[in-house]
């Protein structure tokens, strides 16, 4: 069977099954569902936990005589496969044999990374979901982190206010570890008390994983709040802004070139495909009302102040770019000004 994160204890209360697979990128969900899963087999009787790291270089006959070995200590047994790549090669054949064959009082846990569609129609993952039970932990998006916030809220016994869960997404974007870690400090300091937004300003630190690319997606999107808070993070956090500049003339190249592919109805990629962005479908939409060709002189002129060719503050310039690859500044015909 295949289950969500909030499907998990109800299906552990009911009973364990002999295989279980927890694959996703966001850590926090990924440790949780894992460690509901030990919980549950530690009162069970698993009590002999054997833990198996699998690369490319893993010895699977290593699993093989793991599996076929009693233990001398504990009748019923864990195995914990950790393998990131989510791709077992020549193990596969083996993990479908633990998955369909199960072993009397072994059970397996494997945890990867998030599995792409080709991993996940592999035979051994099917075989998982079939006989035992798939977990894909799927990243919070920005609009559903207040209701996770608030749900986690009320497991901790406390009321969160909505302009309080949502300042907490802004200061801890994409971070679902310090959300959580900043939420129980939180209700310590509340003291039984709604947390307001009042006590979240004055005590939640800016935890958020800024990243180029975060920045770049947002401008190209016409999300300008967004697009210049990641900015400013990313300058807090002493990012060159050689590296920005990059990542957002990166980005205005895949516009530009999706707009010439429907310009001239192909799909065919020219010699600068790899060095491009494959835009959003936000960005996409909105194409037809950029001028790119300005953007792209605007990045030019940024690019010379950069370089010292050219006089003027780099980050002037990229706040400039940013701004008004987002929409919310016009991006200037002749200079690296920029008019309001």
């Amino acid at each position: 069977m295949r289950l969500n994160s909030d499907q998990l204890p109800a299906a552990l209360a009911r009973g364990l099954a002999h295989i279980y697979l927890v694959s996703g990128d966001e850590p926090l969900l990924v440790g949780e569902a894992a460690d509901a899963i030990r919980a549950a087999a530690r009162a069970s009787g698993y009590t002999d936990r054997t833990l198996f790291f699998i690369d490319r270089g893993f010895a699977w006959d290593e699993l093989q005589h793991a599996t076929q070995a009693l233990s001398l200590f504990a009748e019923r047994r864990l195995f914990e496969l950790r393998m990131p790549s989510g791709k077992p090669d020549k193990g596969a054949a083996q993990l479908l044999d633990l998955a369909t064959q199960p072993l009397p009082d072994v059970l397996c846990l494997i945890i990867t990374d998030k599995l792409d569609k080709k991993a996940s129609e592999a035979p051994w993952v099917r075989a998982v979901e079939r006989h035992g039970a798939w977990i894909p932990i799927w990243p919070i998006g920005a609009a559903a982190l207040p209701a996770w916030l608030s749900s986690r809220a009320r497991a901790l016994n406390v009321q969160l206010e909505p302009a309080a869960a949502q300042l907490i997404v802004e200061r801890v974007e994409g971070n679902l570890l310090a959300a959580k870690q900043e939420l129980e400090k939180l209700a310590l300091l509340a003291g039984g008390e709604p947390i307001s937004l009042q006590l979240v300003m004055g005590t939640v630190a800016d935890s958020a994983r800024y990243d180029i690319f975060q920045l770049a997606e947002a401008a190209a999107a016409g999300d300008a709040p967004r697009a210049l808070r990641v900015l400013l993070g990313l300058k807090s956090e002493g990012v060159e802004p050689t590296l920005i500049l990059w990542a957002l003339v990166r980005e205005l190249r895949g516009l530009w070139q999706a707009r010439e592919r429907d310009r001239l109805h192909t799909q065919s990629a020219g010699a600068s495909w790899n060095q491009a962005a494959r835009p959003s479908a936000r960005a996409l939409a909105r194409i037809g009302a950029m001028p790119l060709a300005q953007l792209l002189r605007q990045a030019s002129d940024a690019d010379r102040i950069l370089k010292g060719v050219a006089r003027g503050d780099a980050w002037t310039a990229i706040i400039g770019l940013t701004g008004s690859m987002a929409g919310a500044l016009q991006a200037p015909r002749e200079s690296g000004r920029v008019a309001g």
